[in-house]
């Protein structure tokens, strides 16, 4: 690295308690105030509510995958040439997905599922069983179906076609087991020192069940999930200023929602565009090149023999 902190030193760095033990206060407020809301029968599932959310999340989420080129060029050295390859893959495979919502809506509702619980059991690195870590991962689509299981229905319809209700029962099917796995999980990841994050996890799998469908997921995606990957990516990344680190997450990530906005304004549809359903749709397609690439730096990394990075805010430099 430019700053002289090489990899191995960025990795080996204060270990947390446990194994990917990170919870920020932030969610434990954001937590209380949805229980609160709950006991006070405040009525969150109102349009203005889910619209709130679903901005929370696309505006608290996206982030948290734009600094995949910067992370590619800190492990590769690339030259312009590179660099434009990279972005201009990175950019494609997004696009594929975008147009694969318009062309085949179900096999992409199917392939954004299974990416998303592969993407969200990475958040349990203190579980070694990959086995685990899906089911963990899958857990967070599974759970809203158990108390809202005709919203989730409607969401995944929005998102592709008629047929999807079909794969929302199969979900809706394997909520019970999804969640039994996990509870497991919640116990192996206490039991391992990582004892805030299985609280965290515990009371967020509740909310996903009780709370409106969007509200629920946006507790996780926003406080727990990206909180994470951001902190990793600072660690990794600490060679830039703070000043251009944010630039860089909001100027790309505002590219993403451009470029999503524009692509639909060429497929001009004559049905009104469901707003939630297109937020789910952004984050697919740029959910598929961010796990590409993660799994393909973390690969890199085990072959060069570097630990995985596991976040922490003791000894980052991070508040």
């Amino acid at each position: 690295m430019p700053t002289g902190v090489s990899l191995s030193q960025a990795y080996r760095r204060r270990a947390p308690v446990g194994r990917g033990d990170i919870v920020y206060p932030a969610y434990w407020i954001a937590a209380a105030l949805l229980i609160a809301m709950t006991m006070l029968r405040v009525p969150m599932g109102q349009p203005a509510m889910i619209t709130a959310a679903t901005l929370l999340f696309i505006g608290g989420g996206l982030p948290h995958g734009a600094y995949d080129i910067a992370l590619l060029r800190r492990a590769v050295s690339l030259d312009r040439s590179g660099l434009a390859i990279a972005v201009g893959g990175y950019a494609g495979i997004a696009m594929l997905m975008a147009i694969m919502w318009m062309a085949l809506p179900l096999v992409a509702l199917i392939l954004f599922l299974t990416v998303a619980a592969v993407h969200f059991g990475e958040d349990w690195p203190m579980l070694d069983e990959p086995l685990l870590r899906f089911a963990a991962g899958a857990a967070i689509i599974a759970a809203p179906t158990i108390g809202h299981p005709a919203d989730v229905s409607m969401l995944f319809v929005a998102m592709s076609d008629a047929r999807a209700s079909v794969i929302a029962q199969i979900v809706i099917a394997a909520a019970p087991v999804a969640l039994l796995v996990t509870a497991v999980g919640i116990v192996v990841a206490w039991r391992e020192g990582s004892r805030s994050w299985a609280a965290a996890m515990a009371i967020c799998l509740l909310a996903l069940v009780i709370l409106p469908p969007v509200i629920g997921f946006a507790l996780f995606f926003v406080f727990l999930h990206s909180p994470r990957h951001l902190t990793q990516t600072r660690i990794m990344l600490r060679d830039m200023t703070l000043t251009s680190w944010l630039i860089t997450g909001a100027a790309l990530s505002i590219t993403a929602i451009l470029g999503w906005w524009a692509l639909h304004l060429l497929a001009a549809s004559d049905t009104a565009p469901h707003l939630v359903g297109q937020a789910f749709q952004l984050l697919a397609s740029v959910a598929v090149p961010h796990l590409l690439l993660s799994h393909w730096l973390e690969n890199r990394q085990s072959r060069l023999g570097l630990p995985r990075p596991m976040p922490s805010t003791a000894g980052t430099g991070i508040t």
